[in-house]
């Protein structure tokens, strides 16, 4: 996935009220841009860290710059959490993720379960349906490990259920954990953050959901989903 508008370097100054943030270019002006991550952020949100922003399509809209990458512990980090779903994607078209290669068709935000949405729904003749959920992940902590969830997450249990339902339905269904960060070698749950989010996950694998993460290679003109992360649980 490469960035439709050359990024500009700036430094982040604060992260504030969720979905905003203020950057000060290089010019020395500072503006206000778009946080697209709902979570805590930890580790990347620190002032003084450089961040990568994208001027909005419409020079009109309210908010000008969408806050797309940050630089932390030595590496490029993706922040924007509307991008893994379009990043595995394209992964599956290409065959990078091959588990899930091979299906006639995708289509995205089906409605499924009760009152849920999938991210994915895979299809083709002579095979199960593939309910593909995807989850970002931005988080690590001293470690190799990329984590998940960074904040407690009652919709991510939420959606461990229902892929459960799925599997035990006979139909193929699937977590894939995307790292948007290339300096990891394996993932796991942050079970100290939100225990709930491990012990479904855990349930749901034991039910018979498929998971799989994936990290990407990142620069400031691009984002491709390049290389699978073992999942440690234990």
């Amino acid at each position: 996935m490469r960035f439709p508008r050359p990024l500009v370097r700036a430094t982040l100054v604060r992260r504030y009220k969720r979905f905003l943030s203020d950057h000060r270019l290089e010019t020395g002006e500072i503006v206000t841009a778009h946080c697209a991550n709902p979570g805590r952020m930890i580790g990347i949100e620190t002032p003084g860290l450089t961040t990568w922003l994208q001027p909005a399509a419409n020079p009109d809209r309210k908010l000008r710059w969408d806050w797309e990458l940050v630089e932390a512990d030595g590496a490029l980090v993706g922040c924007h959490t509307g991008k893994p779903n379009r990043l595995v994607e394209e992964a599956i078209h290409d065959g990078t993720v091959a588990e899930l290669a091979g299906y006639a068709a995708l289509r995205r935000e089906v409605a499924y379960g009760n009152r849920s949405r999938v991210d994915m729904l895979l299809s083709g003749p002579d095979r199960p349906d593939c309910y593909v959920e995807v989850k970002n992940c931005h988080m690590r902590r001293g470690t190799a490990l990329a984590e998940f969830p960074d904040a407690v997450t009652e919709r991510g249990a939420k959606h461990m259920s229902q892929l459960a339902l799925m599997a035990e339905a006979g139909h193929r269904a699937v977590l894939v954990y995307c790292v948007q960060r290339m300096d990891c070698d394996g993932f796991t749950t942050a079970a100290d953050i939100d225990p709930g989010y491990d012990a479904a996950l855990r349930d749901a694998l034991a039910r018979g959901v498929e998971a799989y993460a994936y990290s990407c290679r990142l620069t400031v003109e691009e984002i491709v989903i390049d290389r699978r992360l073992p999942i440690v649980l234990d």
